[in-house]
């Protein structure tokens, strides 16, 4: 955790890849890192890590995206800029990719060049509260569907499960046990479990891995 020069965040459309990413940008950002975060989600996003722009800004986290954000033009256009993801070996890059095997067409073209390096890691983030990741075999269909899309294999998880503000620390842990069957399965370790902050009570910190998630409003991070 925190120790790979790039991270990927993967997973099924509304699982939390862009609030995981935000967080853990600014996380290396407190650890005297510097940062970059890559908002590489061309596919028409729920939440973009534009949305986020004042907090990255405040704990100074390089934030680049589409030339398109922040704009009513849905068109799968990339910033140029991408390319220092895999071009500028000083900065930690965080990369936030699209959901499912359409959103990770956008990493195939720095899948090579990742890899070469090999210092990264590409994480799975997992909710099984999402209708399609409910299940072990779900869950697996879109890990595969994203690593041959994204030509990148996945290296870790990332417990990430939630139901919004109705999120209690009992799901969370609930998460946890159903992680910990697809890591069997998979062969995957368990990098670490993201929790809003306020829930974080004795049950969850037990957990040996937790990434304390911000509460969020529309327009910008609290």
């Amino acid at each position: 955790m925190f120790d790979k020069r790039v991270t990927v965040f993967m997973g099924h459309y509304g699982s939390g890849k862009t609030f995981v990413a935000v967080n853990y940008a600014v996380e290396l950002a407190k650890r005297k890192k510097n940062v970059s975060i890559y908002d590489l989600d061309i596919v028409n996003p729920y939440f973009r890590t534009v949305d986020a722009n004042k907090t990255l800004e405040k704990y100074g986290v390089e934030l680049v995206v589409s030339p398109f954000a922040e704009t009513n033009v849905d068109i799968p256009a990339m910033n140029a800029k991408s390319y220092k993801m895999v071009d500028d070996k000083l900065r930690y890059a965080v990369a936030d990719i699209g959901g499912d095997d359409r959103g990770a067409l956008a990493l195939g073209r720095f899948s090579d060049k990742i890899k070469e390096e090999n210092n990264y890691d590409a994480l799975f983030v997992l909710n099984p509260f999402r209708p399609e990741t409910r299940t072990i075999e779900g869950a697996l269909e879109i890990k595969e569907e994203i690593e041959r899309t994204g030509k990148l294999p996945f290296t870790g998880i990332v417990n990430n499960a939630n139901l919004g503000k109705e999120t209690t620390s009992l799901d969370v842990v609930k998460g946890l046990e159903f992680a910990k069957k697809f890591s069997t399965i998979t062969g995957l370790p368990i990098k670490f479990t993201a929790v809003r902050r306020d829930i974080i009570d004795e049950k969850i910190q037990e957990i040996k891995q937790i990434l304390p998630i911000d509460p969020i409003k529309y327009g910008d991070w609290l």
